[in-house]
């Protein structure tokens, strides 16, 4: 298996979607798109790659005689990350949830009635730290006001 290659692959998409979530004018159509096109085809492309590997019908590309992997353990993760294809899924695993996120916020925002311009830092922020992004974002939404209820509730 050819983990660079799909390593690449699945960072040039994900950023393809980004690129398209910060500057594509606000359109009802943009968000469906980059959602189905990015973060569900992500998501596809991680299962395609997960269940296998966990059934141990594809291989990690990992050295023999580490720990054998698995998500229960801190020491199964970190030899699932201790592989090309442990780290190349887990990286997907990232993008795909991380592209959910901003469009979430992006979606979101518009709804609020958030200027673009307000956006594109705090996506480039959940792109580059996830969590960060989105707290900014929900902090954003506290300060101006732009909430329903409460702003700390996803709407």
């Amino acid at each position: 298996m050819n983990w660079d290659m799909i390593f690449g692959f699945a960072n040039a998409w994900a950023l393809l979607g980004w690129v398209i979530l910060a500057l594509a004018p606000k359109r009802e159509i943009v968000v469906p798109i980059v959602f189905f096109a990015g973060s569900v085809l992500l998501a596809c492309l991680y299962a395609s790659l997960i269940i296998p590997l966990m059934a141990g019908v594809i291989s990690d590309g990992g050295s023999t005689g580490r720990p054998a992997a698995d998500l229960t353990s801190l020491a199964g993760v970190m030899a699932l990350f201790d592989s090309p294809g442990g780290a190349t899924i887990g990286w997907i695993h990232y993008l795909a949830f991380d592209l959910f996120v901003g469009i979430w916020i992006a979606r979101n925002a518009d709804q609020h009635k958030i200027a673009r311009w307000l956006q594109v830092p705090i996506l480039f922020f959940t792109l580059m730290a996830g969590p960060i992004g989105l707290l900014l974002y929900l902090l954003l939404r506290q300060i101006t006001g732009k909430k329903q209820d409460n702003a700390l509730l996803p709407s």
